[in-house]
């Protein structure tokens, strides 16, 4: 079976299963021979017109890094993430939305540029443009043109809308840089909607029980999702001073949260019994935390779906739950980008690029200083 013949059969086997309509970069090529001829046009074999470096994702026409890990001249930044938008660069370019949250953490001093979905904007003679994510709010993929030539990197994303951020928008292009930080068969999400639902439950559970609810998520992205996802009729909702730091941000950016109270040191801990606190996942088994009183305790992470995870977080509930693409979400995106190469970053990326290269694709993994959902554990990213 040729290449072009086995990624029709992956097209096919997705769209069956997912019974969602894709529309296929095949469907452009006129014969596998033109398929094949695209393959193997030198315009990818020529410099890359993104380059992986010690500092960071390089475009030299433009002379301007993606998400640099080391300081640089000139960067533009996918989301606030601190794996993705570190101190020390001169000049930042991100979303717009991304601008307050990057000050917050960076400094107020840092010198940025915001930008709109989908707008283009030229370095050099190089043509930019911020595409959604789906990731977080404010984050966004970066699709890079210059001579023709089309490159997409995506930062961190996720495929399902969360009602909270911009939803994801796949963008066609010739080379696409992806994360796989779930980039296993074994990872697939359930709807958001059916993980609240088990939230609700446990707090609701919690409540009658006159205990406190104390669910861990990153402060920037799961803890907004969290909040906003959930019943917010079942109790109040506390938060610990990493949260509501980032909820008040994203707040002074216009956009609406649900109602919180910050646990400082005049909340009456007695007025915890039945409450949600969402706190990030540094402050589990804490002082602080214990200082809540009696409570049950719980992850919200996509590593939860792994055996164990919950017993080696000493947690009482775990809630898988994602702001990454799952299997499903990585190979149908992948589709939809009809990238004649894919280059895939942190995460299970050399299981995910075998896979691609067994359905006929050219794929192959490249080292950075992303983390993926991994942050969590170290800085509640």
């Amino acid at each position: 079976m040729t290449g072009f013949d086995k990624r029709l059969v992956w097209e096919n086997h997705l769209k069956q299963s997912s019974h969602l309509e894709q529309r296929r970069h095949l469907e452009r090529s006129k014969s596998p021979e033109h398929h094949l001829h695209i393959f193997q046009t030198s315009r990818l074999k020529q410099m890359p017109l993104l380059e992986f470096t010690d500092r960071g994702i390089y475009c030299r026409p433009a002379d301007v890094y993606l998400d640099a890990w080391r300081p640089v001249d000139r960067v533009i930044v996918t989301h606030g993430h601190s794996d993705h938008a570190r101190w020390g660069h001169r000049h930042y370019l991100a979303h717009h939305l991304s601008v307050p949250i990057m000050k917050a953490r960076l400094g107020q001093d840092i010198t940025i540029e915001g930008k709109n979905y989908n707008e283009p904007f030229t370095i050099n003679g190089v043509t930019f443009s911020l595409h959604p994510a789906g990731h977080i709010i404010g984050a966004a993929q970066v699709r890079v043109e210059h001579k023709g030539e089309v490159w997409v990197f995506t930062g961190d994303f996720k495929t399902e809308n969360d009602g909270i951020s911009a939803p994801f928008e796949p963008v066609k292009c010739h080379a696409f840089i992806t994360e796989c930080t779930f980039g296993i068969p074994a990872f697939q999400w359930q709807t958001q909607q059916t993980i609240f639902d088990d939230i609700n439950q446990w707090w609701n559970k919690n409540r009658e029980d006159g205990k406190v609810s104390v669910i861990s998520a990153y402060s920037l992205g799961k803890a907004q999702r969290i909040l906003q996802g959930i019943d917010p009729s079942i109790g109040p909702i506390y938060t610990h001073g990493a949260v509501e730091n980032m909820n008040q941000v994203i707040r002074d950016s216009g956009i609406s949260l649900n109602p919180t109270t910050y646990i400082n040191k005049e909340v009456d801990k007695k007025q915890l019994k039945g409450a949600l606190v969402i706190a990030p996942p540094s402050a589990l088994g804490t002082p602080w935390q214990r200082s809540l009183g009696t409570a049950s305790t719980a992850v919200a992470s996509g590593w939860m779906g792994l055996r164990g995870a919950r017993r080696r977080r000493s947690v009482d509930r775990g809630f898988i739950l994602s702001d990454h693409a799952d299997w499903k979400g990585l190979n149908e995106t992948v589709i939809a980008t009809g990238a004649e190469r894919v280059i895939a970053t942190h995460g299970y990326s050399n299981i995910f690029t075998r896979w691609l290269r067994e359905q006929g694709l050219d794929a192959r993994t490249e080292a950075t200083q992303f983390e993926g959902e991994g942050t969590e554990t170290a800085d509640g990213e």
